[in-house]
Order: structure tokens, then sequence, then C-alpha cells
């Protein structure tokens, strides 16, 4: 028999919103481990709010909030509360009850800055990493640190000469056939002009700087992003953002490795790194902060009687072991987390302006993909 369509609506339902999220979602475990942490954080969140005026929305809201965005794609703040507006998953998952209206995306705007100058984000983010420590998951032994470049939401259009007695820069020449109209969108030639970091600034992101992967490639306005990974399971330890200045990766190692051991009291008897950290003074730095450091050092004879050139021997004899082919082999795990983090939680090109609020974006991104190698890595 055909079934017909009521056009009566119903008046009345009484029904858990509990029943409708099947009992092996992942999201399930992720809720239940993402509120354990948000609730060793009640007296951080206290100290950031007042204790006079109207109740604001309660942040572990507007944290697990981010978490969604990074876990499911959302593209904005904007599209985020409308999906919490009619998704029952999302609101089971905020704890929202269905007689609330979602919040509007300036919550987001007016509690970010209180968030960072409280530290919210990082906060959060180190206790899902002890979680994982006290979960057992995490290996104290042997890290992986590595470093990406992240596209900056400023485009080449953007950059003007640094010397404002520069001429003309990358401005638009009116008297140039070819460089079309003025406007929000306005052509621009750069024919027969050099940019460089040394002489164009981006006017959008000021913190950005031309980069590119390799030899050959396009050069993108980039900031730099870092973690550091413990090689048992490949969960992210650290989260550092800074400038693409060619010397971010070092600089950001030991930044990472200093605030793992004060925050977590870890230091890796090992610490697998590409390339790029073959320097001979962050080597010895490496050394000192009581790690060995697993580093490909090329065939070219290393000269001199300094430290660091020392250390650059030592790392090349340390490449015939057993444990520098294990470390250099587990080692490219590191790009599973940069990978997830672009393709999934958006952060292949930057919504944010600053290394700062870029950084907030990654710890959380950082947090989600943790929670979801929970998932799979305990029993249920």
């Amino acid at each position: 028999m055909r079934g017909r369509v009521a056009r009566q609506q119903t008046m009345f339902v009484a029904f858990d919103v509990e029943q409708f999220v099947p009992a092996d979602h992942p999201l399930r475990k992720v809720k239940r481990w993402a509120d354990a942490v948000l609730a060793e954080m009640s007296r951080d969140f206290t100290k950031a709010y007042g204790t006079t005026g109207k109740p604001g929305i309660p942040p572990e809201r507007l944290l697990k909030a981010l978490l969604l965005q990074a876990l499911y794609s959302i593209p904005s703040e904007t599209r985020l509360v409308e999906a919490i507006q009619y998704n029952l998953l999302y609101r089971w998952f905020l704890d929202l009850p269905l007689e609330e209206d979602a919040w509007t995306q300036e919550a987001f705007s007016m509690n970010r800055d209180r968030f960072a100058v409280h530290d919210l984000y990082r906060k959060f983010f180190d206790r899902v990493v002890a979680e994982c420590i006290d979960q057992r998951l995490a290996s104290p032994d042997h890290f992986t640190i590595d470093g990406t470049l992240i596209r900056s939401l400023a485009s080449h259009k953007s950059l003007q000469p640094i010397d404002a007695t520069a001429s003309k820069g990358g401005k638009k020449d009116d008297d140039d056939p070819d460089a079309g109209s003025g406007g929000r969108d306005p052509s621009v030639n750069w024919r027969g002009q050099k940019r460089s970091n040394a002489t164009h600034r981006s006017t959008t992101d000021p913190e950005a700087r031309l980069a590119r992967k390799g030899n050959g490639r396009e050069s993108h306005l980039c900031h730099s992003g870092h973690v550091l990974m413990e090689n048992r399971s490949g969960l992210c330890l650290s989260i550092t953002v800074d400038t693409a200045d060619g010397h971010a990766e070092r600089r950001n190692a030991l930044r990472m490795l200093r605030h793992v051991e004060h925050r977590h009291g870890l230091v890796p008897r090992t610490t697998g790194m590409d390339a790029g950290y073959k320097a001979g003074e962050f080597l010895c730095a490496i050394e000192a902060h009581g790690s060995t450091p697993h580093v490909p050092i090329p065939e070219d004879p290393i000269r001199g009687d300094t430290p660091g050139s020392h250390a650059r021997r030592r790392a090349r004899r340390r490449m015939n072991t057993v444990g520098y082919r294990l470390s250099q082999r587990v080692r490219k795990r590191a790009e599973q987390i940069f990978g997830w983090g672009k393709t999934v939680a958006g952060l292949a090109r930057t919504r944010f302006i600053g290394h700062e609020r870029i950084e907030s974006s990654a710890l959380i991104t950082g947090a989600a993909y943790n929670l979801l190698r929970m998932t799979r890595l305990l029993p249920a």
C-alpha cells in the first residue's frame, strides 16, 4: 500500500537526542574526553571571565564548537553556527537543548581575544596531550619534528614596497593599458619588478613572507607551521606558528622541546628530523637538551674544529645505525598530521591574520587530531 505524506505538523514531540546518536559513533569518545578535559579547565575559565554582568556563552561550548569545525571541515564560523542550529548531532555534542537557539558567529570574534590573553587554546591542547600521556598512548622516548608552509589569506596583490619612496612597486600604473580598472580587485602590473621579503611586505598580512616548497616552485605568502610528534602512536605533542624566514624550523624545534619538557616533563631519547635541521649549532643545542638528533647529513666534507662541526660528524656516523633508519622511517608520519590539518581542518590556507590567531587555529586542529587518534588507539 502506498504511503501518504501527512501535511499536519506534529504539535508535541517528546524524545531524547541521545537516542539519535549511534552507540558506536566516534564522536561519543571525542565528547567524553573533551568534556573531561574541559571540566579540568573550570578554574582557567573562571579567571578569564568576570563575576558580574549577563552570563555569556559557556566557553566549553565555544571550544567544542571549534572542534566540530575542524572535524567536519566547516569552512567558516557562519556556516558552523548555521549547522549547529539544525544539526541534532552537533547539538548533542555541545549539550545544547533543542529549545535554545544557537549563538551568532560574532561570539567567536568577541571571545577570541579573551581566549588568547588567557592562553586557553594552548591550555586546552596541552590538557588533551596530558590525557594521551595518562592513557599511555604517547611514547616518552622517540620524537619527530617537522615543519610546513601555511598559505596566508593575503594575495600577491597586497605586496607593497617597504620603503615608501620606492618607485611604483606593486602599485598599479594608471598609464599602463594592461593595468585594468581600479576598485576592490584592481589589476596589477609586475613586469620588470623584483619582489622579495627584503623589499616588500603585504598590507593585508604583514607577518606573512614569500616562500616556496622547493626549487622551481612558485612562491606564495606563507606562514611557517611546526609540529612535535611522538613516534609510537603519531600523536601531536606541540604545535607552533612562526615567520617563514628560513630559520623558523630550528628556532621552533627548540621552543617545542622546551615546552614539552616544562609542561609534561618529557625529554626524548632521540629526535628525528629532515635535512633542514642539519646546522651544527642547532645539533649542539639538541644534544645539550638531552636528546640525540637523527638528521641526514650530506656527503659534503665537514671542515673545521668547532663544536658544530663535531656535532655534524657525530650525526653522520649515526646515520649507519638501526635507530637512525627507524627514526627516519617513522618521521614521515608527521606528514599525516599536516595532511589531515590541511585537507580536513582547513589549514591549507588560513582564514586568519597574524601568527597568534593562526597558531590558535592550529592548536584546535592539533587537539581535534589527537582526540580522533585516541578513538582509534583505545579499545571500545
